[in-house]
């Protein structure tokens, strides 16, 4: 299983992003598909998940200026992010979660960078 991240870059205060994560050579369904952020020097933290049922859940803090979406056809994930901040500096890693009968197996990208800055 492979999760190929794109879309990262510099952008400024108040920009716009759109982050992109295929997900390739699945052999089971996916149960749900997330981005996480690492600033730097910082742990690695869930920014927003979305489930095969189509329910999302989001990190508060980024609620409301980020949206995340699912096509679990084409086995892809998006990050719109939107008002972006300094404090968004970060590299964002695609996850995933493949349904193995009753368990999930996750399964990680190798993430993008992602800066704000003027």
């Amino acid at each position: 299983v492979q999760l190929v991240e794109s879309g990262g870059g510099l952008v400024q205060p108040g920009g716009s992003l759109r982050l992109s994560c295929l997900v390739s050579g699945a052999t089971s369904a996916i149960y749900s598909m997330a981005w996480y952020h690492q600033p730097p020097g910082r742990e690695r933290k869930l920014v927003a998940r979305v489930y095969s049922s189509g329910s999302t859940n989001y990190a508060d803090s980024r609620k409301g200026r980020f949206t995340i979406s699912g096509d679990f056809v084409k086995n892809t994930t998006y990050l719109q992010m939107n008002n972006l901040e300094p404090e968004d500096t970060a590299v964002y890693f695609c996850h995933t979660e493949l349904q193995k009968g009753r368990l999930t197996v996750d399964y990680w990208g190798q993430g993008t960078q992602v800066t704000v800055s003027s």
